[in-house]
């Protein structure tokens, strides 16, 4: 299911967003846009928030106790955060695959079967092959595991794990893939697999992507946001901030003076 919306809407807006952990503030008054149908870099050191307000687009930080949120969040201009959504469906919409592939100890079909069969997404078996190997496809790993779909999913090396992840993530149609450092526990040659794979994907979802690898956020994004200590310092098109960086403190970061 593609979900058509011109490239450059905005497709999820933070205005004033402030994300406390008990008395501990992790994000200051983000205010940040992202636009449907591209891919969104979140840079900058450690601890910096990066990971947090990828947490905030699926209400991963629902889970953290004493974890709150100030200030709006909105997909497609509803509010994410507003009492009466439905956190599943919520979670339908916006895939994640996180820093450490993390299949699930089952056989590679129902690794990305999972979702769909929650979700009630297929009527019959041959619909739900259908997802599956379309999955596996776009991720580009079905030419790798087609004859061995009935192993177990942890005995593919990290890249395949983290592409099958991948298509774990994408099984259930959602619109937002987030990806928070995907590459970091691959080697070279995994990670460019998965950056061709991230550059084909932005045709049908919207990626935000949380790296430490400047390379990587210059390859893959359109648009990239530096954090620093929990603020948004400068956002803009990614060769802009690269070439062109506003803040002294951007600069600084890619430059490797700090960081």
């Amino acid at each position: 299911m593609t979900h058509f919306l011109p490239e450059g809407t905005v497709k999820i807006a933070a205005q004033n967003l402030g994300v406390f952990y008990g008395e501990k503030q992790a994000l200051h008054a983000i205010n940040l846009d992202i636009r449907a149908g591209e891919v969104t870099a979140l840079i900058g050191p450690s601890g910096c928030g990066k990971s947090t307000f990828l947490r905030c687009i699926n209400r991963m930080n629902d889970m953290v106790d004493g974890a709150r949120v100030e200030g709006s969040l909105t997909l497609d201009g509803n509010d994410i955060y507003d009492r009466g959504i439905d956190v599943v469906q919520l979670r339908a919409r916006v895939g994640m695959v996180f820093q450490k592939p993390n299949p699930f100890p089952k056989s590679i079909y129902d690794n990305v079967a999972y979702g769909p069969r929650i979700h009630g997404m297929a009527k019959d078996q041959t619909e739900l092959d259908e997802i599956v190997m379309n999955s596996l496809e776009k991720a580009g790993l079905l030419g790798e595991v087609e004859d061995r779909l009935s192993e177990s999913g942890t005995s593919l090396s990290g890249g395949q794990q983290q592409r099958l992840c991948i298509a774990r993530a994408i099984a259930v149609s959602p619109e937002i893939i987030l990806m928070d450092e995907p590459c970091s526990a691959l080697d070279p040659i995994a990670t460019a697999k998965v950056e061709e794979l991230i550059d084909e994907l932005r045709e049908n979802f919207t990626i935000v992507i949380v790296t430490h690898s400047m390379q990587q956020a210059a390859r893959v994004s359109q648009r990239t946001a530096f954090f620093h200590l929990g603020k948004v310092v400068e956002m803009g098109d990614t060769e802009q901030i690269f070439t062109n960086p506003q803040h002294t403190l951007t600069q600084g970061y890619i430059t490797g003076r700090f960081g």
